[in-house]
C-alpha cells in the first residue's frame, strides 16, 4: 500500500517505539529505547526499532539527537527546542526556553543561507556528575 510522502505507515512496533519515546524525557539511545519496548513486545528486534526510530526522525515525528562522539539519541518531541549536555556521564536534558528567532535571522545575514532552522546544544555538567567531583575532592 503507497503512502503520501512523508506519511508513514502505522505499526505496532512503531506506534509502541512513539509510545515509549514520548513516556520519558531521558533522550534515550536506540538501545535504550529497544529495552523499553521489549517489556511490551518482547519479539522485536534491535534492528526494527534501529529503523523506525531512523524512518521517524526523517519524517519529522521525533528528533534525532546527533553530536560528534557521542551517542545518537532520541527525542519524542520535535518541536523546537534547545537541550543540554553533561560532560561526565553524557545525559541529555531539555531546555525550557524558547528559540530565539533572532539567531536565524542573524546567521543569514552572516551567510547569505537561507536558514530554514537551527539546534542548538549546552555543554556542561549534570548536578549528579558534579555532587560526584565534589564528594571526589573531598575524600
Amino acid at each position: 500500500m503507497k503512502h503520501a510522502r512523508g506519511q508513514q505507515r502505522k505499526t505496532r512496533q512503531r506506534q509502541v517505539i512513539l509510545e515509549e519515546l514520548r513516556r520519558v524525557v531521558s533522550h534515550p539511545t536506540a538501545n535504550e529505547v529497544h529495552h523499553m519496548v521489549t517489556r511490551r513486545l518482547p519479539r522485536v528486534s534491535l534492528g526494527t526499532v534501529y529503523r523506525n526510530l531512523e524512518s521517524m526522525s526523517r519524517s519529522g515525528v521525533i528528533l534525532k539527537l546527533e553530536t560528534a562522539g557521542t551517542r545518537r539519541r532520541y527525542d519524542g518531541t520535535p518541536t523546537p527546542h534547545y537541550h543540554a549536555r553533561c560532560t561526565g556521564c553524557g545525559c541529555v536534558a531539555d531546555l525550557r526556553m524558547e528559540p530565539l528567532e533572532d539567531l536565524e535571522r542573524r546567521a543569514q545575514g552572516a551567510t547569505g543561507f537561507s536558514i530554514m532552522g537551527h539546534r542548538l546544544e549546552y555543554i556542561g555538567v549534570c548536578a549528579r556528575c558534579a555532587g560526584k567531583k565534589r564528594t571526589q575532592r573531598e575524600e
